[in-house]
């Protein structure tokens, strides 16, 4: 049995449950936030037999598309508790999307 972390974008988070879901794979979600770009994410915790984790990765990839954004970056100054009002850096465009999985062997599983 596997355990498969999944960190992916809130935007598609629904599309992936609802497809575990339809292949009778039940999902423990989190909400969580990126470090980097502060955004909202879910984490999926999937709990599967070995002979599943392909088709539980196929759904991730197949629903959790990269996709480009704008990432306006306000300017901060030293001395000052938050950004500089009326200027900032020039937006920036960045890749978002896709997913962040970890599969770890699951030593034990009780349904208690």
């Amino acid at each position: 049995m596997k355990m498969i972390f999944a960190i992916v974008h809130k935007e598609d988070e629904g599309f992936v449950v609802e497809r575990l879901n339809k292949e009778r794979i039940s999902v423990t979600k989190l909400a969580s936030t990126g470090g980097f770009l502060r955004k909202g994410n879910a984490t999926l915790m999937i709990g599967t037999e070995d002979d599943k984790v392909e088709m539980v990765l196929q759904v991730i990839k197949e629903e959790c598309s990269r996709r480009k954004e704008m990432l306006i970056n306000p300017t901060y100054s030293a001395g000052t508790k938050g950004p500089v009002l009326g200027y900032s850096a020039p937006p920036v465009t960045i890749d978002v999307g896709g997913a962040t999985v970890f599969i770890v062997n699951v030593e034990q599983y009780l349904k208690l």
